[in-house]
């Protein structure tokens, strides 16, 4: 019986060792060799700090700066750990809200959100993405034509002409992957950066 067994558990161990160790290793070194940027996150660097990720959003608040998607991730609330808070971006907890089409504190979020962005720019209708969250909560990007939507806001806010902002959010439209994937989108920590460069 030992002679059967000893040639599984060997294969095993062997396995183990290709497929647990050796492949993942491998992976990692050609990965960080070919694409070193992407292998530690896509990483922004902005006076020698990290300041965030090209893949992982960020609130930003001020009317200075273009505002991503609305982010449903919640966390424990410090406080009570049997209610929770709202955490945006938190990627330590991402997913969205799981409520349905048919939920009223959905329709009621997203009707407040829509009433505010119509107060911000009455002559334009309101992009879906300015208040719908995205599936894990972290989307970076947001739709040209919702960077489009925040020109006035932002350029007023700047003091900057609003051809001038809308030039730099044409020139921050990303297109589809090998031309076929995805949809265009703008990356709106990339935007926010270049906005920071332009005001100076």
């Amino acid at each position: 019986m030992l002679r059967e067994i000893r040639p599984a558990i060997l294969i095993l161990l062997l396995l183990t060792a290709i497929t647990g160790l050796a492949y993942p290793l491998a992976m990692t070194a050609i990965a960080g060799t070919i694409f070193p940027k992407q292998a530690r996150g896509s990483l922004i660097e902005k006076d020698g700090k990290v300041i965030g990720s090209a893949l992982i959003g960020q609130e930003f608040k001020e009317d200075k700066y273009f505002h991503g998607r609305p982010s449903a991730i919640s966390a424990p609330d410090p406080a009570d750990s049997s209610k929770t808070v709202s955490a945006p971006y938190n990627a330590a907890n991402s997913g969205g809200s799981n409520l349905g089409p048919t939920s009223k504190a959905l329709a009621d979020r997203i009707k407040e959100d829509v009433e505010k962005l119509k107060a911000e720019n009455p002559s334009t209708p309101v992009p879906i993405d300015l208040v719908t969250t995205s599936a894990s909560g972290l989307d970076p990007d947001i739709s040209p034509e919702g960077a489009l939507f925040q020109v006035p806001r932002v350029a007023k806010a700047r003091n900057l002409p609003e051809d001038r902002v809308r030039q730099l959010v044409i020139e921050h439209i990303q297109g589809r992957m090998a031309g076929l994937l995805g949809e265009l989108r703008v990356n709106v920590l990339a935007l926010n950066l270049a906005l920071d460069e332009a005001s100076k």
